[in-house]
């Protein structure tokens, strides 16, 4: 295979590790090289006679250059590679890039991928929802590879990177979307001293605290030490009450590794992260009739400010998340190696949240707007093996992965009981009594008392295995070809499918063209698949399995001697019976197939040695092929939606996406920087249902045309100044710097979006040692 270019470190000479060794080396040679002079000037038979003695030299591992925002690692293809080399789109969040736009959440970092938007939460849909071209990530989310699929909030406090594969990747990661995978790399154990305390302050009650702690125990064994905790609020309140959405999160990850640069590694780490917010679940869309379409449009509410907040304090979204991992990695040579996983996770959560209403303004007993209640626990035990290996046959350079994953799930949830918030207990009062009383006295809910219905259930079991070669062909070309099988079992609490027994193949192909170190053009396929809707709760037995095909165009370019990556792809996903993503659904497909095309530009790296950028633009082309047809699964009675969804842009999906941010070192200690994130217009609706029986009502056809819930695209500007010694550094960022209101996040089947937060100006101090 070819190798890729060696990245040349921008003035070098400048960095203060190179300089310290270059000084090092000359204040230890100077004698060596006095004696060897004066050698020069002694009989020859005096110098014969003088001999060295063996000089034992130790040196400690010198630390690689920082990647700034550009990675020249990842993992994401299931062995260590560069993502240069990657015969599919990838896009890298670095530690560096978060660290400088004050990143807190997985959410907000991901704001730097192009393409990507957010889902508003309802029902079981709550926590990190996102669409990536076009297509919801539930199920595609990892931590370190492995599967990391339950509904929480997840944190950036002890994330090295984020890697993005996009497109499908069944081959890879089994069962999953069309859009991509989205895999979190965690922070391990370094062979060195390292300290960073940093402490935040800014508007909307933001606060926040972070540790970064590792020690070197000896020549191959160290211990890392993560922490985190964060608490905000938002500008968006109940004028009832004054209470406001609250963000409450705290995290630990301990990790210790042993025999690490060694041909047998082996890694300990335990995270265990905490949240207690006031979950905000936005405003509604205007609910207009037709009758003046000019006047009653489909944007967000114009009947209340859009700072109107439907919860109260006694509101609750509470996590608990701990996740245990063993990793043991054996070199069996410099090119072969096998890497084993294994992870036992337990995810707890338990909310209460208010949905917006349209036409009332928010009480200050919480009896306005829906209620969206859960009570969950959902267990995994996964134990993953890869194995990688380079050899050559007949001539030709081969890259050889083969693996398996065992799987075992096991889920709870349930809705929790309403409760009198005269007495604490459960209402007994049922029909118009119990709406009646819920609108004088209002509605409580404890996380610990369940409602009275069936608790909804599953026990699953998944055993994959795969295999892909790479080979060079020919010198420049190679040919890629992988192949996955996946087999489920799986038993529910559902009478109409109380069971799964599933089977399928992946695969995943691409030809690849290295003009020079520096270039990589290629073409490649790749397929994915989801038997069932999110956790098999909407088996849909009835229909056929949900899948995905994706083609894609590629180019990736070095430049700059290596400092700067510069990618683009053009892409088609075709995406067949699709699931409907939300949990309280009773449908279980949303269209028969839909399609996106896209093309995208990303730039990440350093122009100058004091110039750092990462961009990224996305236009997607995301069209219904062919409406819904659903099948009852006690019944029979077939359900088929409007045909005239058919040639309609997909919800959630903008034509047009971009996002950038740069940093300018002005002086050795003043750095400056910026960007922004700008989306196009996105729609909200239900293509599963009917529309034509509400043309002149609600639906998305009210006016005789496409008219759906639409959430107005926006631009968001950020800012930063830097000053940074050595030891300490102080930045201000200011996020939104124009106060814009701008609805984030839309809740995939239409009736409300999320606003994003206003002007937020935050204060970071940090120090090492």
């Amino acid at each position: 295979m070819k190798k890729s270019v060696v990245k040349k470190p921008t003035q070098l000479t400048q960095k203060p590790l190179y300089m310290a060794m270059v000084m090092a080396f000359a204040v230890n040679a100077s004698p060596l090289l006095a004696e060897e002079a004066a050698k020069k000037e002694l009989p020859a038979a005096t110098a014969q006679a003088d001999t060295l003695k063996e000089v034992e030299v130790k040196a400690a591992a010198v630390a690689p250059v920082a990647d700034g925002y550009q990675s020249t690692k990842t993992r994401v293809g299931k062995t260590l590679q560069d993502p240069h080399d990657v015969p599919q789109a990838v896009t890298t969040i670095t530690h560096s890039l978060m660290h400088d736009q004050q990143v807190g959440s997985l959410r907000e970092a991901l704001r730097n991928v192009s393409g990507l938007t957010f889902n508003a939460a309802e029902g079981g849909r709550s926590g990190d929802n996102i669409n990536l071209r076009g297509f919801y990530t539930f199920g595609d989310i990892y931590l370190d590879g492995i599967r990391d699929t339950a509904q929480y909030n997840r944190e950036t406090f002890n994330l090295e990177q984020i890697d993005v594969l996009r497109g499908s990747a069944a081959m890879l990661f089994g069962r999953g979307q069309a859009g991509g995978v989205i895999n979190q790399v965690s922070k391990t154990p370094q062979l060195n001293d390292k300290n960073t305390i940093t402490a935040s302050i800014g508007e909307q009650g933001y606060e926040q605290v972070t540790g970064d702690f590792n020690k070197k125990l000896n020549d191959t064994t160290a211990i890392r030490l993560n922490v985190m905790q964060r608490g905000e609020e938002t500008w968006r309140q109940n004028p009832a009450t004054g209470d406001r959405p609250e963000l409450n999160r705290e995290g630990i990850a301990g990790s210790i590794g042993f025999g690490i640069n060694t041909d047998d590694e082996f890694l300990l780490s335990h995270i265990y992260t905490k949240t207690r917010d006031v979950p905000d679940y936005g405003v509604s869309f205007n609910n207009g009739n037709g009758t003046n379409p000019a006047t009653n449009t489909r944007r967000p509410t114009d009947n209340f400010p859009s700072s109107s907040f439907y919860g109260t304090n006694k509101n609750f979204d509470d996590s608990d998340t701990s996740l245990s991992t063993a990793t043991y990695t054996h070199k069996f040579t410099p090119d072969m190696q096998l890497r084993t996983q294994i992870r036992i996770a337990d995810y707890e959560r338990q909310y209460w949240a208010k949905t917006p209403s349209n036409t009332l303004a928010p009480s200050a007993n919480g009896s306005v707007g829906g209620n969206q209640t859960r009570n969950s626990d959902y267990e995994t035990k996964t134990v993953q093996s890869d194995f990688s290996n380079k050899f050559n046959v007949f001539g030709m350079k081969n890259q050889v992965l083969a693996g398996f994953e065992f799987l075992h799930e096991k889920s709870f949830r349930t809705t929790l009981a309403q409760l009198d918030p005269a007495t604490g207990q459960p209402y007994t009062l049922t029909g118009a009594a119990l709406t009646a009383a819920i609108a004088a006295r209002g509605v409580t809910y404890n996380k610990n008392v369940f409602s009275t219905a069936a608790p909804n259930t599953f026990t699953g079991n998944s055993t994959s295995f795969y295999a892909q070669d790479t080979i060079e062909f020919i010198p420049k070309w190679d040919v890629l070809f992988g192949v996955r099988r996946d087999e489920l079992r799986a038993t529910y609490s559902s009478a109409t499918s109380p069971s799964l027994s599933f089977g399928e193949n992946s695969y995943r192909t691409g030809l690849s063209y290295h003009y020079n170190p520096e270039t990589h053009y290629y073409v490649s396929y790749s397929d994915a698949f989801s038997p069932t809707a999110d956790l098999y709760q909407l088996s849909g037995g009835a229909s056929p399995p949900e899948r995905g095909e994706t083609v894609e165009l590629g180019a990736k370019w070095l430049l700059l001697e290596g400092d700067l990556a510069f990618r683009t792809a053009l892409y088609s996903t075709t995406k067949e019976y699709e699931r409907n993503g939300d949990l309280d659904s009773t449908a279980a497909l949303l269209t028969n197939k839909r399609r996106t095309n896209g093309l995208e530009f990303e730039l990440a790296g350093r122009i100058t040695s004091n110039w750092e950028i990462f961009s990224g633009l996305a236009f997607m082309d995301a069209k219904i092929l062919e409406a819904a047809t659903n099948i009852n699964a006690a019944t029979g009675v077939v359900t088929v939606a409007d045909k005239r969804f058919e040639g309609e842009r997909a919800r959630n999906t903008p034509g047009m996406t971009f996002n950038a941010f740069s940093t300018y070192k002005v002086t050795d200690k003043w750095r400056v920087g910026g960007g922004f994130e700008s989306k196009g217009k996105r729609y909200g609706y239900n293509p599963t249902s009917n529309a034509a029986a509400t043309s002149a009502g609600n639906g998305p056809f009210r006016t005789g045309i496409f008219d759906p819930n639409t959430a107005p695209g926006y631009t968001r500007w950020d800012a930063l100044v830097a000053y940074e010694e050595q030891k300490w550094a102080l930045r201000l960022n200011i996020k939104n710097v124009f106060n814009k209101v701008y609805y984030d996040a839309i809740y995939d089947n239409g009736p409300f979006t999320v606003p994003g937060n206003k002007r937020t100006a935050i204060l970071t101090a940090e120090y090492k040692f």
